[in-house]
């Protein structure tokens, strides 16, 4: 029997298993997706080696950028963002392949792109600076959007928290959570940030999907503001994920 999983720490929140386990009883396809929560990604030789027969990793929080240095290879996508969050995994010559790719910029371009309105979305703030951020802000790029991320700590080529204003909203009305902020089990937290100012120009798209609407997708709407969660990103990078494990890659 094949094997497939997910590599991350934690997985508590993972949505993978379930799609996949299910994906495989409805089309009669003979293997198995699990959770391999470790704790460090230097664990990572060691899942390899318990489970000969993995085809296929995706990796979440917090080893999108740690996971790099694995691989024998990565695709041209996944190098210019700098992450990867899919691993197609081949044997020859007794010796394991590992190849990287990132679905996060497919599944996000997807999904994002039927909310924009050339006229009024035309600058966008990224929450975060991990992994995820970094596909987000190459699929944003990509749509012709300019960005801007923010951190809470003094990064090199960020803003802080602390200096987005109402006239700052107006102006980077498409607004992409990348952070953990919001979600389950702390449902009632969210970014700080001027919802006051927000209106119906304002895109306000959450990579969480637990709670399926987190308080930052809720202040938003409060004001009039177009919020989507990530579930249908996660959906489109599923099956983006599928078709690099097996060699289908455009």
């Amino acid at each position: 029997m094949d094997k497939y999983g997910l590599i991350g720490y934690p997985l508590g929140h993972s949505f993978s298993v379930s799609y996949f386990n299910q994906k495989f009883a409805d089309e009669g396809i003979n293997a198995k997706y699990e959770n391999f929560e470790i704790p460090t990604i230097d664990v990572l030789p060691e899942v390899l080696d318990k489970n000969p027969n993995l085809k296929g990793l995706n990796v979440t929080i917090p080893y999108k950028e740690k996971v790099i240095p694995f691989l024998d290879s990565i695709s041209p996508e996944a190098r210019a963002i700098g992450a990867v969050n899919v691993i197609r995994v081949t044997h020859e010559k007794n010796k394991t392949i590992l190849k990287g790719f990132n679905s996060d910029v497919i599944g996000f371009t997807q999904s994002i792109e039927p909310m924009l309105e050339k006229k009024w979305h035309k600058k966008a703030l990224i929450l975060g600076t991990g992994g995820a951020s970094k596909a987000i802000n190459f699929g944003l790029k990509s749509l012709g959007l300019e960005t801007v991320f923010v951190s809470r700590y003094e990064r090199p080529d960020t803003i802080q928290y602390k200096s987005i204003t109402p006239e700052v909203i107006k102006e980077y009305n498409v607004i992409v959570n990348c952070t953990p902020v919001g979600m389950y089990p702390h449902s009632e937290e969210c970014p700080e940030l001027p919802y006051e100012a927000m209106d119906n120009h304002t895109i306000l798209y959450d990579l969480i999907y637990n709670p399926d609407q987190t308080l930052f997708m809720r202040k938003g709407a409060e004001r009039g503001a177009n919020v989507t969660n990530g579930l249908e990103m996660l959906l489109l990078q599923a099956f983006a994920s599928w078709e690099f494990w097996h060699g289908k890659e455009k």
